[in-house]
């Protein structure tokens, strides 16, 4: 995309839902790895106004992933067997988090702060309760936003995957969650 105009914020994150939505062919997943470390990097930019600092270049290119792995950072649905477990009792779910009634802010520091817990404590199937919103007609925020606070950096990494739960435990108004693996941990 060199030579052509800039792409403004809201087109940058159109593009970015078109991206993710595709398969990258073998040996363009680099390219798009870059790409996608450039655009949260300017996307945490934009959050957070600091000093310029004058970027750096790596020295080699960046090796193209691995076929039989998913990229890093990207979750997939939780399995039907897990989610069914989960659902019907027959796995535990080791910690929960309600985070109604709290504002957007608030919601994010504390859910980092209990992932990051119970990532710590080897722990690996939450609940997440968000609320369903629906006072108003409004969606509800905080049922919007957590998805989209789990493919943040400082989540991506502590989260393997995420479901809506079944009815009884909240419904669309709450998330399992599965954590990734703590270093070190076996099975």
């Amino acid at each position: 995309m060199s030579g052509g105009r800039k792409l403004n914020s809201e087109e940058r994150i159109l593009w970015g839902k078109v991206a993710k939505s595709t398969r990258a062919f073998a040996e363009r997943r680099g390219d798009l790895l870059a790409f996608e470390a450039e655009e949260l990097a300017r996307a945490t930019e934009a959050e957070k106004p600091s000093p310029a600092l004058p970027r750096e270049v790596p020295e080699k290119p960046a090796e193209p992933m691995k076929t039989s792995k998913k990229p890093a950072g990207y979750h997939y649905p939780l399995e039907k067997p897990t989610k069914k477990k989960l659902a019907k009792g027959r796995l535990a779910i080791e910690a929960r988090l309600d985070l109604h009634g709290m504002f957007q802010g608030e919601a994010h520091d504390l859910l980092l702060d209990f992932i990051y817990r119970a990532h710590e404590r080897g722990l690996r199937h939450v609940l997440v309760i968000t609320g369903k919103g629906s006072s108003m007609g409004s969606e509800g925020a905080l049922r919007r936003a957590v998805p989209l606070w789990f493919s943040k950096a400082e989540f991506r990494f502590l989260i393997s995957s995420y479901e809506w739960a079944a009815r009884h435990h909240g419904g669309e108004g709450a998330l399992y969650v599965r954590l990734a693996r703590a270093e070190g941990m076996e099975r």
